[in-house]
């Protein structure tokens, strides 16, 4: 595995899987651009040698395939994984022939975790900044309406002020001035319960971000492992070796050694500054809010050092290819912290959390229910926005499969379960609220219950334009927009409820291409409904529980509220196409 970013990179470039851009390119908006154009076919990672304003190179689309990601970490990780979940019962209590007979996997496993260097044998430790000149760094403006430049693969290291246990999480930081950035610290993230911990006490959170490093640290830091599991570990874990580190001799967090460049200060208590618009994952700005601001007092970096970032926006993007990556390897272990769970998936073409899906034990009636509960209560996953379960084997990352599958045995009456008043992402606005919305919960267990139609034959609906199927039992409507109709799902339901009543799901969207595949209907429809605000069904109350009639409307239009969509400034694109040949002649 690769020790360094660079060793990646020459790899890639060993591949013919790099693109060197060696003309000037500003980082406010246009290397963005070009990065959005290139991973959209799927083309090389870019290094760019000439960023304006800076005397670092920007590296991106590191991870933009799934070849990429194979190179980065190959199959050892995963085939690890799996070989130590299988043995884990064997192993307890340990038998001495068992333990020679598996002496080789123990063996891996005992090259997991840090090993100290000294600081001159650092890389990391060549030059130093102080004070720092955060503007030399070649920070990226993705999105005309972004707030200002973000650090976007930041990986950000702290510690429990009580406890001593270390998170390393991946927080955007919009570059306040020369020595400031926000911290987008997320209700559900590790670093920001230390710094929630550190503020009850008055005190500063120390903080350090590594840029670049190993791609397992990279990968470590987005994983979404239980809290008990450090990041750093499975960082060791993916490299297949010790992490080298240096611990200060004036004490305080470890430095990684092998990464680009290393920033470190403090977020005080109490204080918050406005962070934000940014163009996120999920494909729309997110909007300003108050965030805590990290001070940075000292950055250390590589003397030829290498300034690593990614650009998000609508999927697919690099996300997308670490999130299955991850899904992969972490996937065996999921039965270990959740026993009734045999398979889970969540879905990058959604933003991850607001839709998952999971194969779950039913060896008694209602087990599933018992067993979404349990994924519901699990570290990030508690932001799930909508839950698909079943007992039968599903590959379930084909979604148009998997939902058949489910719709074909799901009883309306008792197995959908919508929960108001909940948690929901940040980064999710269709809840109406920050970090306040709702879950939906959707069970098909057991034989199926009814055949499932593929082609529409009912009447004209008033008020909707295109109709189409996106799979057996799911029918996707392109209506009026919600501003000029916002009473249409429930009128639909009311009126016409008989006449769609074969279709278990209907989806009302503002352009029908969202039945056009997995990527379009994910991503329109589960980023632009909140269940309790946007689900239509006629239902009776019976003992607390609602009971269901077919069809269950979803109206997946956009509201008012929600923040825009994200699309290219046109003066960038026109800058960008007139330089094309330049960038790759």
């Amino acid at each position: 595995m690769h020790p360094h970013l660079r060793s990646f990179i020459d790899q890639l470039r060993a591949e013919k899987d790099l693109a060197e851009i060696d003309v000037p390119v500003d980082p406010h908006l246009e290397l963005a651009e070009i990065h959005r154009r290139v991973i959209a076919e799927e083309g090389p990672a870019l290094l760019f040698t000439r960023v304006k304003g800076s005397d670092f190179p920007v590296v991106t689309n590191l991870f933009g395939t799934a070849r990429r990601v194979d190179l980065a970490f190959g199959p050892r990780p995963e085939q690890l994984m799996r070989k130590t979940v299988d043995l884990l019962h064997e192993l307890l209590p340990p038998k001495p022939s068992l333990l020679w007979k598996e002496r080789g996997w123990i063996a891996e496993l005992l090259r997991v975790g840090t090993k100290p260097v000294r600081p001159e044998r650092a890389p990391v430790m060549e030059c130093v900044q102080s004070p720092p000149r955060l503007s030399r760094l070649p920070v990226i403006t993705s999105w005309q309406e972004d707030g200002g430049p973000f650090i976007t693969l930041p990986l950000v290291y702290t510690e429990h002020p009580e406890t001593g246990q270390h998170n390393l999480g991946m927080y955007r930081m919009q570059i306040f001035d020369d020595q400031t950035t926000g911290m987008h610290w997320q209700i559900h993230k590790g670093g920001g319960f230390h710094y929630h911990e550190a503020e009850k006490k008055g005190r500063p959170l120390p903080v350090r971000v590594f840029l670049g490093g190993p791609p397992a640290l990279i990968a470590s830091a987005i994983a979404p492992v239980p809290e008990f599991l450090p990041e750093l570990l499975l960082a060791s874990l993916i490299l297949g070796k010790k992490l080298p580190v240096v611990r200060p001799e004036e004490g305080g967090y470890p430095v990684i050694a092998e990464a680009e460049f290393v920033l470190s200060g403090e977020v005080p208590p109490h204080e918050r500054r406005k962070e934000g618009p940014f163009g996120d994952h999920y494909g729309y700005y997110s909007l300003a809010h108050d965030f805590p601001v990290f001070h940075v007092k000292q950055v250390h970096h590589r003397k030829d050092a290498i300034y690593p970032a990614t650009v998000v926006g609508k999927p697919k993007q690099e996300d997308y290819y670490l999130g299955e990556f991850l899904q992969r390897l972490l996937s065996p272990a999921f039965p270990m912290a959740m026993p009734g769970v045999r398979d889970l998936w969540t879905y990058a073409e959604t933003g991850f959390h607001p839709l998952a899906a999971a194969v779950v034990r039913e060896s008694y009636s209602r087990e599933a229910l018992a067993n979404a509960f349990r994924i519901l209560g699990e570290g990030q996953l508690t932001l799930t926005k909508f839950l698909i379960l079943t007992d039968r084997p599903a590959d379930l990352s084909d979604f148009k499969g998997l939902f058949e599958q489910v719709l074909e045995r799901f009883n309306p009456e008792t197995d959908l379960f919508v929960f108001a008043n909940t948690s929901m992402d940040t980064l999710d606005y269709t809840g109406r609220r920050l970090n306040h919305g709702s879950k939906a919960v959707l069970i098909g267990t057991g034989d199926p219950v009814r055949r499932l139609p593929d082609t529409y034959q009912g009447p004209d609906l008033p008020g909707i334009r295109k109709i189409a199927p996106y799979c057996r039992g799911a029918l996707v409507l392109e209506g009026e927009a919600f501003e000029q109709d916002p009473e249409l799902p429930a009128r639909l339901v009311e009126k016409h409820g008989e006449d769609l009543a074969g279709w278990p799901f209907v989806f009302l969207v503002d352009d029908i291409g969202a039945a056009a595949g997995q990527t379009p209907f994910l991503w329109t429809v589960f980023t632009r409904f909140d269940p309790a605000h946007d689900i239509y069904a006629r239902s009776e109350p019976v003992r607390h529980h609602l009971r269901y009639r077919l069809p269950i409307l979803v109206d997946a239009r956009m509201k008012p509220g929600y923040p825009a969509e994200l699309e290219p400034d046109p003066e960038v694109k026109a800058l960008v196409d007139r330089r094309w040949k330049e960038y790759f002649g």
